[in-house]
């Protein structure tokens, strides 16, 4: 029988878990903060072809379909209808700083990413907490752990298949360990995972004033598609290979200063590996 889980006073527990994952999906798609922050660089419209420009990895038709959907999603607007009319950030984009400052820090002081852009460590943050029910696995876990797996998904209200993929999934992005190697051993938080309070409460946060809260979602009875190992390790890699060839890339394309990189926790580096067992 599982132990109750007690509301936790932690800035992980207090959040919309949902409201969270809504806003996180807006940014997650790749590029979008690399976009975003050419723009705030810039400080005025730009068209696609500016935007790509500062951008050669990428493809003109790439950013121009990237800052469509940003358009779509509230990010951006465009000084007019014509074929070719510049784009800028809006108030809701331009706020977007405060998130990629969290995501920035929060990366900085629990990832062992090296020396990488600053735009590549936020998408890279995002897209390990973008997940659907990612936020709720982890505040259970915040407020409860350790805990066995069937337990978890009973508190968090999810399908136990899906629950288990969703761990498999956070042991590979760090945020979550196995107390453990032997079947049924209980998850707990990583470090990075128990670090999450400020960058949640700053997703929330610039989320407000736009993102309306949707129905409670019912619980989960199969998966859903889920990305199946660690950005900077598939198509980051192709990134890094196109700034490394171009001169005219930025090496440090951010809106603030970067952080001192520290020393990585031993709890994120001496996890165990995922299992499917319960």
């Amino acid at each position: 029988m599982s132990t109750p889980v007690q509301p936790s006073t932690s800035q992980i527990g207090s959040v919309d878990a949902q409201r969270v994952e809504d806003a996180l999906s807006l940014i997650a798609p790749k590029w979008t903060t690399w976009s975003a922050q050419t723009l705030a660089q810039q400080r005025g419209p730009m068209r696609v072809r500016d935007v790509a420009a500062r951008l050669p990895f990428l493809s003109e038709q790439l950013v121009g379909k990237r800052l469509a959907q940003m358009h779509a999603d509230g990010l951006v607007t465009r000084t007019g209808d014509r074929h070719g009319a510049p784009y800028q950030l809006s108030g809701f984009g331009n706020s977007l700083s405060s998130v990629h400052r969290a995501l920035s820090d929060w990366s900085q002081a629990n990832l062992p990413l090296g020396k990488v852009a600053g735009a590549e460590r936020v998408e890279d943050a995002v897209h390990r907490l973008h997940l659907r029910h990612s936020t709720a696995v982890i505040q259970v876990l915040d407020a409860g752990g350790p805990m066995r797996f069937v337990h978890i998904a009973e508190e968090a209200g999810l399908d136990n298949g899906f629950t288990r993929q969703r761990l498999n999934r956070l042991q590979l992005d760090g945020l979550v360990a196995r107390t453990g190697p032997r079947h049924g051993d209980p998850y707990v938080l990583t470090d990075a995972g128990r670090a999450l309070g400020p960058v949640y409460a700053a997703v929330e946060h610039w989320s407000n004033p736009i993102a309306a809260p949707r129905p409670a979602a019912t619980p989960v009875a199969a998966a859903t598609r889920t990305h199946t190992g660690i950005p900077l390790r598939s198509d980051s890699i192709r990134t890094a290979a196109a700034l490394r060839r171009s001169t005219a890339a930025p090496s440090s394309l951010f809106s603030h200063a970067p952080q001192p990189q520290p020393r990585v926790p031993a709890a994120v580096t001496t996890r165990s590996a995922p299992s499917l067992g319960r």
